[in-house]
Order: C-alpha cells, then structure tokens, then sequence
C-alpha cells in the first residue's frame, strides 16, 4: 500500500514535471580553467546579476523571504543563470528560494563574510579567530546540500588598495573552508575571491591565491571590474590586456561585477547602461581565459546600479537598463564547444613582496579553539545577529566575555626576498619571547631596588 502510495506520488511529480526541473541545476564542476555541468558535460558560463536587495549592509536576507519568488520570475525573462548574493542568515531557512532557484535553472554564488563576520583590514589577526571560522562554517552547513550552489566567496574586496597584508588571512579562511567542505559535505564545492580591480597589485593578488599546495589554493578567482564604459572596445576597456595576463593562469576567472555607470544618462537622470561589454565577455577570445560575469545589481539602490526598481509594497518595475541588458543576453550567445579553456596549466608562483603587495606564503595556523568545529562541524548556526568576530571585546551568544587571542607576531619579508622566507613563528616560539619579556623586567626591577637601597642606606 505504501509502495502504492508512493508510485502516485512519483507519477504526479513527473506529469507536474517537479522532476524534470529539478534536473535544471546539476552540480557545476571545474576542470582546468573552466567551470561545467557535471551530468552534460557542457562548459557553463556565468550570465547573471548580483542580488541583495536593500543593499550589502541590509540586515534582510534575500534567500530567506518569499520575496524571491517575485524575483525568481524575472530572472526567468532575464536570461539569468546565476546571481551572487553577498550575505545571509544561516540560522534561517532557506529551502523555499533555493528550490525556486533550482527549479528555473538558477545557480547561487555565495558570499561567507557579513557585516558582522569578515576579515579586518585593520587588525586581520585579531578578526581571525574561532567565531569567525564558526560563522563560515555554519554557512557552509546551510547551504552545502544545495545541488545548485556553483560556489563560496572566502571574502570581498578585503584589499582595495595598497595595503595588502590582510589578504594572508582570507587565504587562510579559504583553506580552512575548502578543508571544511572536504571533511562535512557530500561534494566539493568550489571556493574562491572576489578582488577589487586594483591596477597596482591585480596580477600579485590573483596569483597569491592560485600559488603554494593544493589545499591552500583558491578554486577560482574573480573581479569586481568596471573598464569597460558605454560603447567602448576591447582595446580600450583593457579587456584585451586582461586576456593577455591572465593567458596562462589555471583555474576559472570570471567578473563577480561589472556595468560602468558613469558615461551617459537618460532624462530622468538615471544612468544609461547600454552594456555593450556582453558580446566582447562571451566572445571567444574572453572565454579562453574568463567564464563569464556578473552585472552589479539587481536592485535599484541609492548607488544607482540597479536593475529593477522595488517600492514600499515589494512591488517590481523593471528599468530601461533591464531591458537592455535582456536584449543583449539574447542577441549574444555562449562560444560553441569548450570555448578555447585550458585543462592541463600549472599553478602560479607565489608574488614576491613589493610597494604595493604584501602577505606571506607560509599561512597562520587555524586557531586552536576552532580546530573542533573542523573535526566535528561547526554545530548550532548562531545567525547574522550572533556575536561579531571583531574583538572589541564582544560576548557571546550566553553573555559571557571572550578574552581576546593574542596577537600572532609575523614580520614581513623584504621585498627584494620571496614572502616564503617569512614564516609565521608558532606557539612556543610566542611563549618564549613573552618568557624572555618578563624575565628582563623582572630583572630591572630587581636592579632598580637595589639602587633605591643603595642611595638609602649612603644617605
């Protein structure tokens, strides 16, 4: 009877074609320099949007509210296949978005880090610590089920500009989540950053995480890339420069934003996006090295990037430069075949330090209070409004006080040497030193003692 029972189920799935469309959204696997569906075998580019409404600050997760289900419709008109989303609450549900993604052939990138949860710029050691890696990884655990997760963020922009040290911990982040996913998850989902497209240091930052073993490794690497403006060209964006720095680089690139909005306008002052950039992303000189991008953003927010205008009522307007950016997904198509990818190149080597790039080859240990939650998961996800990791001090969840880690002593390698002889002293080298510290002020106050009895007693 319950044989019985379950056939009708199952035929009703099909004739409902549920099944069907639950096949939409394979996993995306990575071979070479190039992502591609695990069960066609097809290389898969990225046509998507970056999506978070209300902004990247907004306490509102996107994949948490059935507000997605308006947005999952459009993104059908779109043409879309993936959108980023830059932060969530893992303690939330978020089944009913994911498998409205998954049914309509929609992949989510994910960012890790919140607002609350991310790498310091100004005190990197301090923000890497057990709450951090237990946020990260309770992200991980909520959506790590999800056929249609292409892959995770370790972090964003973390260096946009000169100073370069902080990037050290975010490749430490990206090894312990790729080393997470190994160990609690069912498939290797794919980890990578999200860079700022910063002239000085692009080429060190990309090859900084596509150096050293295996483990350390960033799966793939992108940028947020605004170059090409109105009707330019190849040569003049720079796109063709990016092809040819990056023609040798070997695992997948792709824009996680791009759509400069800083050349025309319309007569209502909104920017005019005529996002000519779509045919040169897709051509096949591009996709021998990039898979293709991202456009910033689905939203109309304050910045003036957005897609689609949402009011008070959740109501969705779509902008001009929405339909513009359809047009041109539907006018250019994906190269045919596999795009001119390469499978067999080797690593990048690790930058040497410079004037505008520093980070050390030699990663810092996970934190010893946040090795458990690698070896028997990260437990109870405490949700976008846990404790932050950002010691100031904080308390946790309980109320009670962390006692802030002790800063890890690390010193930069000249920057006429490879940052590899830099290496990061370990625990008794630490104690040793704060040891030694407190012997020679122990001894001065010895020795200032005695002088004081000294002068007492020829007084």
């Amino acid at each position: 009877m319950i044989l019985g029972r379950r056939l009708v189920y199952a035929l009703l799935l099909l004739g409902s074609g549920a099944i069907g469309s639950l096949a939409k959204t394979s996993p995306i696997i990575i071979k070479g320099n190039a992502f591609f569906d695990s069960e066609s075998g097809e290389r898969f580019y990225l046509r998507g949007v970056d999506y978070q409404p209300g902004g990247s600050s907004s306490l509102v997760d996107p994949l948490a509210t059935n507000s997605c289900l308006k947005d999952v419709e459009i993104f059908k008109k779109m043409g879309v296949n993936t959108i980023r989303v830059y932060q969530v609450d893992n303690a939330a549900d978020h089944d009913t978005c994911m498998k409205a993604f998954e049914e309509a052939g929609i992949y989510v990138i994910l960012d890790l880090n919140t607002f609350r949860h991310s790498i310091s710029r100004a005190d990197p050691a301090i923000s890497y610590n057990k709450v951090y890696l237990q946020h990260v990884f309770s992200t991980v655990d909520a959506f790590k089920d999800y056929d249609n997760v292409l892959g995770f963020f370790s972090g964003n922009e973390v260096v946009n500009d000169h100073e370069t040290t902080a990037i050290t911990w975010v490749k430490a982040t990206t090894r312990d989540v790729k080393a997470y996913i190994k160990k609690h998850a069912s498939r290797q989902i794919p980890v990578g950053y999200s860079a700022a497209d910063i002239a000085e240091n692009r080429l060190e930052l990309a090859h900084y995480f596509n150096c050293g073993n295996e483990e350390e490794r960033a799966d793939f690497y992108a940028f947020n890339m605004y170059e090409w403006c109105g009707h330019s060209s190849m040569s003049v964006s720079g796109y063709f420069d990016r092809i040819r720095e990056f023609s040798n680089y070997s695992i997948p690139l792709f824009l996680s934003e791009f759509g400069c909005n800083t050349v025309e306008i319309f007569e209502d002052q909104t920017p005019n996006r005529p996002f000519t950039e779509i045919e040169a992303i897709y051509s096949p000189e591009m996709t021998e090295s990039f898979s293709g991008g991202l456009v910033y953003e689905y939203s109309a927010e304050p910045n003036n990037y957005g897609l689609v205008i949402i009011d008070d009522n959740e109501n969705r307007k779509i902008s001009k430069n929405c339909v513009t950016l359809m047009k041109q997904f539907q006018k250019v198509p994906n190269p045919k075949g596999d795009g001119g990818y390469r499978e067999n190149s080797s690593p990048s080597e690790c930058p040497r330090n410079s004037t505008y790039f520093q980070a050390w080859d030699v990663l810092p240990p996970m934190p010893k209070e946040a090795k458990i939650y690698l070896e028997e998961g990260a437990g109870e996800p405490l949700g976008i409004d846990g404790p932050t990791n950002m010691w100031s001090p904080y308390h946790h969840h309980d109320g009670n006080e962390y006692t802030a880690p002790k800063r890890p002593k690390v010193k930069p390698a000249s920057n006429t040497t490879n940052s590899s002889k830099a290496n990061l002293p370990d625990k008794e080298e630490q104690e040793e030193e704060e040891s030694a510290s407190s012997r020679v002020t122990f001894t001065l106050v010895q020795l200032s003692l005695v002088l004081l009895v000294s002068m007492f007693i020829k007084f």
